[in-house]
């Protein structure tokens, strides 16, 4: 899966979790503000990429991700190599 992939397919999948436009998601838009997170919305944002990407993402690592940048480098970076 490439880097194109990830954007499209977790932009989607947040759109339609969070519904929230996509058009909302710039690449340095930070990710609690546009998806308007509070720690529950948080748990389920976690627990949407885990089982979409299965790949697990420890609370410490969360800090690391403020905009949809950091989110799609987490998740290009995590994933299992094929």
């Amino acid at each position: 899966m490439n880097r194109e992939d990830i954007v499209k397919q977790i932009n989607g999948l947040l759109a339609e979790e969070f519904e929230v436009e996509e058009s909302e998601f710039a690449p340095e838009a930070n990710v609690r503000e546009t998806l308007s997170l509070d720690s529950l919305s948080l748990v389920d944002l976690v627990a949407l990429v885990q089982q979409t990407y299965k790949i697990k993402i420890p609370v410490s690592d969360l800090k690391g991700i403020q905009t949809f940048t950091d989110l799609y480098d987490y998740i290009e970076s995590h994933l299992p190599k094929e």
